[in-house]
Order: C-alpha cells, then sequence, then structure tokens
C-alpha cells in the first residue's frame, strides 16, 4: 500500500494505474488459483461444500499466502445453485451428477478478487448448456458495456436479464454486480443502489467517487432454472482485464 497522504476519507492516495494493476494482478491470482483447483480435482462428487471451501482456501494459502477473504466463501451444489449469496444452507454433499460453483473474494496485497466458476458432473445437458452459456452471457454483457461509454447499472442489468431470458434463464439474485476496490471492500458514497448493477442504479457506470477515485466493477452471473431445480454461476472483473 501507498505512504501518501491519505484524502479527506481516510483512503489512501494511490494513483490510478496503480490501483488498476493492483485489481488486474489480483484477478490473475484468482484465475491460477481456480486453474489449479480445478487441475487437482478439489470441487469433486462426495465431498461437502465446506470440505471444498476449505480445500480451496488452504491451497490460496499454499499458493499466495492469502489468508483473508473479503467475502464468505461459497461452495453450492444441487439445489443449494438456487439460493442467493445472502442464504446459508446446510452443508450438502456434491453428488455425482450435480452442478455445483465456487464464489470466492480472495484478497492479495490488500486488493479485492472476485470469482466465481461453475462445474458440471455427469451428463445432463441443461446442466451443461448453463455452464457453457455463463462465460457467453459474461462476454456479451462486457461487450455491451464497452459499447455503451454512458452505460448506467440498470442499463446493464437489463441487458443481462434479456441475454439470459433469450437463453432460457432467469436472474437467481437482485443485482448482476458490484464495485470492487482496495480491501476493506466499501460502498460508493455511502449509496447501496449505486454501488450494484441492479434495476436501481440510474448512474452511469463509467464514474469517480468522492475521492476522485476510478470506479471498477464486477460482472456477477448467478444464472438459474427454477422449474429444474439448479443454478450456476460466474463473476470477474467487468471493465479491466
Amino acid at each position: 500500500m501507498t505512504d501518501e497522504t491519505p484524502d479527506a476519507d481516510g483512503t489512501p492516495k494511490v494513483p490510478e494505474s496503480r490501483r488498476a494493476e493492483g485489481l488486474i494482478a489480483a484477478q490473475e491470482k484468482a484465475v491460477a488459483l481456480f486453474a489449479e483447483t480445478e487441475r487437482r480435482g478439489l470441487v469433486a462428487p462426495g465431498r461437502g461444500e465446506r470440505e471444498v471451501s476449505d480445500l480451496i482456501r488452504d491451497l490460496a494459502n499454499d499458493m499466495f499466502g492469502t489468508t483473508k477473504h473479503w467475502h464468505k466463501r461459497i461452495i453450492r451444489s444441487g439445489p443449494n445453485t438456487l439460493r442467493p449469496y445472502r442464504d446459508n444452507p446446510p452443508d450438502r454433499v456434491i453428488g455425482p451428477d450435480d452442478i455445483a460453483f465456487a464464489d470466492f473474494g480472495p484478497i492479495f496485497e490488500e486488493y479485492e478478487a472476485d470469482f466465481g466458476r461453475t462445474y458440471v458432473f455427469g451428463d445432463d445437458p441443461h446442466k451443461h448448456r448453463l455452464k457453457d452459456d455463463l462465460p457467453r452471457i459474461f462476454d456479451a454483457g462486457r461487450a455491451h458495456f464497452a459499447a455503451h461509454p454512458d452505460l448506467t447499472g440498470r442499463e446493464l442489468y437489463a441487458e443481462v436479464d434479456r441475454l439470459a431470458t433469450a437463453a432460457g434463464w432467469s436472474i437467481g439474485i437482485w443485482h448482476s454486480g458490484h464495485l470492487v476496490g482496495e480491501f476493506p471492500h466499501e460502498t460508493n458514497d455511502g449509496a447501496k443502489a449505486d454501488s450494484y448493477i441492479t434495476p436501481e442504479n440510474t448512474s452511469p457506470l463509467r464514474r469517480t467517487d468522492r475521492a476522485g477515485r476510478t470506479s471498477h466493477w464486477i460482472l456477477e452471473l448467478h444464472l438459474v432454472d427454477r422449474a429444474r431445480g439448479f443454478g450456476g454461476f460466474y463473476e470477474q472483473l467487468l471493465d479491466l482485464a
């Protein structure tokens, strides 16, 4: 972290280029963490969700010395994949024909990563289609953001909803992303709606906060098929790498 004089709100004055580099580097480490998670087969049938969460936590510590996570670590499988972030469903063992997802927020050198991926076991074509649709819809949402410089949170949420509906899925939570930055995670200007990609956010996503810092965003997709009883998850940086 910088040793420069802090702003009036107590936030250290970090050059924007360094903030962007820190967030990109944090995501690159999260990508490496989950690549190693997959290589080792840590998310696997027969393992409990809490067991898998602890295995990934320990791997993050082994690989990067990471001991802090800015939000609770989530592994969900089967019907638990329908549950929103704030829920705390009972621990569940991953089954041989399950879908499961991971949602982790590791902190790397005081910068937050927020990263999510989905895993499918067995041959259910609907679950495999969801897993394949998640990165495709993410890329389409990111392309829409890139093509519209004045895009608001409401408008991006509406586009994600349109893309999900066209593919046969529903958004499973009340938002499709949020601000990300230095730890500890904070809400921009203390306004909750303006800190999320949600129908209530009518502010442009490309803006600065009250300290003059560029706002950086996570695009978060929790898509569900309630009739079939499962969901999937995918998230990473929207406006940077």
